[in-house]
């Protein structure tokens, strides 16, 4: 068994506590005849003697399960072994490990009262037998006393080490909530923008078939499944790349705002970029690029007939900006700012939250309602510098 980690596991939770105590019980004993027989400090025993002796090894076998009556038990039988001056080193490491154990296992205050009972019943063993040996008294007590440091040190140790696991594990149950936070937005973002890309195009093929059967457009129907071709392998190959990260073996780059123009055509929306040569850390990124993803989805399965979509990424003290507005009226003469926040909402509810989410775990911050005068805008503020995200 590993030193340590005998040292640091809960002895009242060890496996076979009473086996294995009775082992060592046996093995005090042992040692114990073997001083008794060996050693001349004291009168040998005689059957009496013999009798107390071993009789104080059979309580520790439930040591573990029952810390201080197994100590009384011991001293009920050492306190009289020692009043008769029989050799007093035999029965000292029976003695040494009920109080180590009672130390170990209880509180302070228990120790406390338990250590200043025993050296009192130890010094007033030793006045009754040698009542002149004042070393012997200072070395007695100072035994009983390192013994019961030491177990107190040991249980210190272990609630330490407790704790320290029990803050690791919090640690990691945190992170891979995290983890599994993050991979819910991917896909969230991805299925939900492929899905109503695909709706979309299907719409128009769909219409295509039916408007004028006599001058069939072909080629804007294969436009059309053209489109929901391409749109369909890419969302196959993010989420070959996600399904990679749910393994621990993630492969390609992250979405990065080079991969923006790609995205923002597709959907049929103007992009401007304006962050020159500044260097935007992959993390911010990838926000920046969901984000995006996010708002254009909603822009197209909310925005109406016909959406006109612009989005702006820039710079404006040390952080990314990112806007995306959608300035079309709704089918009917409503806004689309009244409508998209209602949609959104009846929607599954995870599209903005997502949004705030991921903003929020690069230390930004983002809005998303009405603007004034009709349509719907998202403004999102990502700061380069890594700033302490709080929850």
């Amino acid at each position: 068994m590993d030193f340590a980690a005998a040292f640091t596991r809960d002895p009242q939770a060890a496996p076979y506590p009473v086996r294995c105590d009775a082992t060592a019980a046996a093995g005090f004993a042992v040692l114990a005849v073997a001083l008794a027989l060996t050693v001349d400090d004291g009168r040998r025993p005689d059957a009496v003697g013999w009798a107390l002796l071993l009789a104080a090894h059979v309580p520790l076998a439930w040591r573990r399960r029952a810390p201080l009556p197994v100590l009384l038990a011991v001293v009920a039988c050492v306190a009289p072994y020692h009043a008769l001056d029989f050799m007093h080193l035999a029965p000292i490491p029976a003695s040494m490990t009920a109080l180590y154990t009672v130390a170990a296992t209880g509180r302070p205050k228990r120790t406390l009262l338990v250590g200043l009972s025993v050296v009192s019943i130890t010094l007033t063993m030793q006045l009754v037998v040698n009542p002149h040996e004042m070393v012997e008294l200072l070395r007695v007590s100072g035994w009983v006393i390192a013994m019961l440091v030491f177990g107190a040190s040991i249980r210190l140790y272990r609630q330490l080490v407790a704790g320290l696991v029990e803050r690791a594990e919090r640690e990691a149950e945190r992170k891979v909530a995290e983890e599994r936070l993050r991979i819910a937005r991917d896909l969230h973002d991805l299925l939900a923008h492929s899905i109503t890309l695909i709706g979309v195009q299907a719409s128009v093929a769909a219409h295509v078939l039916v408007a004028d059967p006599d001058r069939l457009d072909r080629k804007a129907l294969v436009g059309a499944l053209e489109g929901i071709s391409e749109t369909c392998r890419e969302a196959r190959a993010e989420v070959r790349t996600t399904l990679h990260v749910l393994r621990a073996a993630p492969e390609g780059p992250l979405p990065d705002l080079a991969s923006l123009p790609d995205l923002v055509r597709s959907s049929g929306a103007d992009l401007t970029v304006r962050t020159g040569e500044a260097k935007v850390p992959a993390a911010v990124g990838a926000a920046a690029y969901r984000i995006v993803q996010e708002s254009l989805t909603n822009a197209v399965r909310h925005g109406g007939p016909d959406p006109r979509v612009r989005v702006d990424v820039g710079l404006v003290d040390e952080a990314l900006t990112v806007r995306v507005t959608n300035s079309v009226a709704a089918a009917g003469g409503g806004a689309t700012g009244t409508t998209a926040p209602h949609a959104a909402s009846a929607g599954s509810g995870y599209g903005i939250i997502g949004m705030r989410e991921r903003a929020r775990s690069v230390g930004g911050t983002l809005s998303a309602g009405p603007r004034d005068g009709g349509g719907f805008e998202v403004a999102a503020a990502l700061p380069l510098a890594e700033r302490k995200v709080t929850v």
